[in-house]
């Protein structure tokens, strides 16, 4: 025998563990036309109420209300909503009508926050007249020792800029690639 023949395992469910759970045998007595499901012993008791307090209402009709009773029990011997036992089905509905509208989120029910009134303004500012070109020092060196409380406020004061004598031209890029196409189009 080969040891991948010796570890395959075979496995067989009979009928009986594939069987619902219903009701037969009470101790030594067997139910008669049993055994009954629990769906069969609820509509009996539950039909058999509701026929013993409206009998002024059915007496009329004979024996159709209680062929009716009995059919319904004999109907609901193996019911599936879809694939579930009615029980289950119906804690299913119970469950979901207790849960929370939005749900849950780590076990809390998930709520919207509270609205608020949400206020802003804005301002519309002419443009920046052109301002003196300002040139940064960097703060620090990219390696070494970090430099002293006092260096970092004298750094910080030198970096302030002076007025420059001629006009500022454009700064950024694109305020550069402006004034190019301005001049292109005045030629």
């Amino acid at each position: 025998m080969s040891a991948a023949a010796a570890a395959r395992v075979g496995r067989f469910y009979t009928t009986a563990r594939r069987h619902p759970w219903v009701l037969g045998k009470v101790a030594d007595w067997k139910i008669p036309l049993g055994p009954y499901t629990p769906a069969q012993i609820a509509v009996a008791v539950g039909g058999g109420f509701l026929l013993v307090k409206t009998i002024s209402w059915w007496s009329w009709m004979g024996p159709v209300p209680i062929v009716a009773w009995v059919l319904a029990i004999w109907a609901v011997r193996r019911p599936k909503i879809r694939g579930r036992a009615p029980m289950q089905a119906a804690l299913g509905w119970v469950l979901l009508g207790w849960q929370p509208r939005g749900g849950r989120i780590g076990g809390r029910a998930a709520r919207d926050r509270a609205p608020r009134l949400l206020l802003g303004g804005f301002t519309i500012e002419g443009a920046p007249a052109p301002g003196p070109a300002v040139s940064v020092a960097p703060s620090r060196p990219a390696r070494g020792p970090h430099p002293s409380p006092a260096a970092r406020s004298s750094a910080r004061r030198r970096t302030k800029p002076a007025a420059p004598a001629d006009p500022v031209g454009p700064v950024s890029g694109v305020q550069q690639l402006l004034a190019l196409a301005q001049q292109g189009g005045a030629r």
